[in-house]
């Protein structure tokens, strides 16, 4: 848009002033973030939810079997729930986005609503992989004060297998901490503040 005015000089001269405005050239940062969250927070549900292990286990001459699944483990439990509900929050507002940029429309409370909540996910994604975390300490090394035995000496695919999806969750979460930044950053530059 440009605007042309004519504003008298200090000498009483008459200068035309040609204002031009330069639109803002809109970056994909955050369309590359969304999709980028979803698909690490996909990944580390798959990883998570078709993970499970079964060995047979002798103990004092008995022998029995024993599975090792993401649901006998109620942090794991809480670490895939909260990643599936990162992965969808994710792809919905990847599509919110997508719309509002082919619409051109740019809607301050809709990116304030996008910001709160992945500010929301970024803290359930962060909760969860510390639980998950703290969980496989324990499953690592053990815990001899209350008599918790290691356990992935004995599962130790299925401890490989959460563990790559804790990293994978840890990754996603960091990219819902950066969607925040850029979202503040837009605000921030939107307002003039």
């Amino acid at each position: 848009m440009s605007s042309q005015t004519s504003k008298p000089n200090v000498d009483g001269v008459h200068i035309d002033v040609k204002v031009v405005e330069r639109p803002m050239r809109e970056r994909p940062y955050d369309l590359l973030l969304r999709f980028l969250g979803l698909s690490l927070t996909l990944v580390a549900v798959i990883i998570v939810g078709v993970d499970n292990e079964t060995k047979v286990i002798s103990y004092a001459e008995m022998q029995f079997k024993a599975t090792a699944k993401w649901e006998y483990v109620s942090a794991i439990v809480f670490f895939l729930v909260i990643n599936a509900i990162a992965c969808s929050y994710a792809a919905a507002s990847l599509v919110i986005t997508l719309m509002a940029r082919s619409n051109g429309r740019k809607n301050d409370v809709t990116l304030l609503g996008l910001t709160a909540l992945d500010l929301v996910m970024m803290a359930l994604l962060f909760s969860a992989n510390g639980a998950a975390c703290a969980v496989g300490v324990i499953a690592q090394k053990g815990n001899s004060h209350v008599q918790w035995m290691k356990v992935c000496n004995v599962f130790d695919a299925y401890c490989r297998h959460v563990t790559a999806a804790l990293v994978l969750s840890i990754i996603g979460s960091t990219v819902f901490l950066l969607l925040v930044l850029l979202s503040v950053l837009k605000l921030h530059y939107r307002t003039g503040i």
